[in-house]
């Protein structure tokens, strides 16, 4: 049975990052505590002038098979899983003499950085740690009177606690230690199960390991009645994970899943200055133009009122010019690879917009999972990292597209990629000019998005709908032509479809009933 307070007499340190080690190591031998070490932390340590005592020693077995064997010992092990109230345990450890160990710190071998290098295959295999997860997982089973530590950052809770219990450590920080510890190991296994699983050519493994460590916890999820956190898998993707926040509030829940969305849609593009204005996860508005300015202006003449409150993404470094336009209306994130200081400045005004920079853009066509949860088990598919070019597309009508049609076709198709489903996409000159999301009928779609460009001319105080000579495009194919007169009322000239409907001739046979280009990509882009 555990007591609160333990004192601490003997500690042992097996560290592959040394950061902090010196230091730490001189404020426990400052309460006395005897210390164990191997290898490098036993050299850095002694080069210290730290008085430290090898493993090997205290074992009276030598370190063997290139350090594959050191701390897998019983001497070590009874030391730290023994249980120090438990009569049989005290005499076991006395006839065996196994003096007990009270600090375990561990942080294990690079595994994840050996791989990040490329490295080959054996010296990934030889960089599994095997005493390091033994030791850790021993020292938190026995928490009741052993501490484990594998954060650098927890360094000073156990001077802390020391301190302030005269070399002793309460249960309750033991707990949170141990607690730590078994997610640390786990996450590490998790890695090595999943490289080994690509190793062997297997997409999905039959047995589905992710570890993420918490970044943050929310003030609430979606709605304020649900509680939220947000975790980071260690991806260094250029995006809402890794960002650096310069300013402002501190993130929601949806502006997390809205700046994911944004910065994910404006990293396709990459020939112009591009601008993307999000709100609840769907475009409002894309553009791209020869400044950032003119993209702006460009992607907020597409739905100036769902504006209103969103995110804002781009993919060239933010410039003051364009950071006054974005100003002038309430936005709650902008999301940039980089800002520059001019920009910076004039911003830092408006206390509430939180300014992120990502340093660079996500890669498009990168591989990836994406995870989504259901009843009792988890969706896993690949990152939709289809694009389509000019090369892929086969004309299908008796017009074949003209150039300006066939770059605002495949605009239109790669932001369409970023809408939610039924999707319909109306651009022209570069720049979105109807969007309509997420319903039910590819029919209601095409209205939605053609009303909502007929409200964005009356505002800009144009005399006819800015979809009038645009290209449409359509996320997966038109189950009849209904959906496709739509947009021939609404004055599209092309269209670009996945195509494969049993009903495609009808659909072809309208286009060319009113003169419309139709090119067919054999891809579609279903997001729900």
């Amino acid at each position: 049975m555990s007591t609160d307070l333990v004192p601490v007499r003997r500690a042992l340190l097996s560290v592959s990052d040394k950061t902090s080690l010196i230091e730490f190591g001189k404020a426990l031998s400052g309460f006395g505590i005897e210390i164990l070490s191997t290898g490098g932390t036993y050299k850095a340590l002694k080069d210290a002038g730290v008085a430290v005592k090898e493993v090997a020693e205290h074992t009276g077995f030598p370190e063997m098979m290139d350090g594959r064997v050191k701390t897998l010992h019983p001497t070590i092990h009874g030391g730290i899983l023994a249980l120090r109230d438990e009569a049989e345990h005290k005499a076991a450890m006395e006839k065996h003499n196994i003096p007990p160990i009270d600090l375990v710190v561990v942080n294990l071998y690079p595994f994840a950085a050996t791989v990040a290098k490329g490295a080959d295959f054996p010296t990934c295999i030889e960089n599994i740690d095997i005493g390091g997860p033994a030791m850790i997982r021993s020292a938190a089973k026995n928490h009741g009177f052993v501490n484990v530590v594998v954060d650098v950052a927890d360094y000073a809770k156990i001077v802390e606690a020391l301190k302030a219990n005269n070399g002793a450590t309460p249960l309750g920080l033991r707990r949170e230690l141990a607690a730590k510890a078994y997610a640390h190991t786990g996450a590490y296994d998790s890695m090595i199960a999943t490289w080994f699983a690509r190793q062997n050519g297997e997409s999905f493994p039959p047995t589905l390991l992710v570890s993420a460590e918490r970044k943050q916890t929310l003030r609430y999820g979606e709605n304020p009645h649900q509680q939220a956190a947000f975790y980071v898998t260690g991806d260094k993707r250029p995006g809402v994970a890794t960002a650096q926040q310069l300013q402002g509030k501190e993130l929601s829940y949806n502006n997390l899943n809205d700046t994911d969305a944004a910065f994910e849609l404006v990293s396709e593009f990459s020939d112009k200055p591009t601008i993307a204005i999000i709100k609840h996860a769907n475009p409002c508005g894309v553009a791209m133009a020869d400044s950032l300015s003119a993209a702006w202006d460009a992607a907020l003449r597409c739905d100036s009122t769902s504006a209103f409150g969103g995110i804002v993404a781009m993919n060239r470094k933010l410039d003051k010019a364009t950071a006054e336009k974005i100003g002038a209306i309430f936005t709650e994130v902008i999301v940039a690879p980089e800002v520059d200081e001019d920009a910076r400045a004039f911003l830092a005004a408006k206390k509430n917009l939180r300014l992120l920079v990502t340093g660079g853009m996500a890669d498009p066509v990168a591989s990836g999972w994406f995870v989504k949860s259901v009843a009792g088990g988890y969706l896993v598919q690949t990152r939709d990292a289809g694009r389509i070019v000019e090369s892929d597309l086969k004309v299908v009508t008796k017009r074949a597209p003209t150039q300006q049609e066939l770059a605002d076709m495949l605009f239109a198709f790669r932001v369409g990629k970023h809408v939610k489903s039924n999707t319909i996409v109306y651009a022209k000159n570069g720049a979105t000019v109807g969007i309509g999301a997420g319903q039910m009928s590819r029919v209601d779609s095409a209205r939605i998005a053609y009303r909502k460009a007929q409200d964005a001319a009356k505002a800009a105080g144009l005399s006819e709908t800015l979809t009038r000579g645009s290209a449409a495009a359509s996320d997966a194919f038109f189950p009849f032509a209904d959906g496709l007169e739509v947009l021939v009322e609404a004055g599209a000239t092309a269209v670009i479809q996945p195509g494969g409907s049993i009903r495609d001739q009808e659909v072809i046979d309208a286009a060319d009933k009113a003169g419309l280009a139709m090119v067919f990509t054999g891809m579609r882009h279903f997001r729900h």
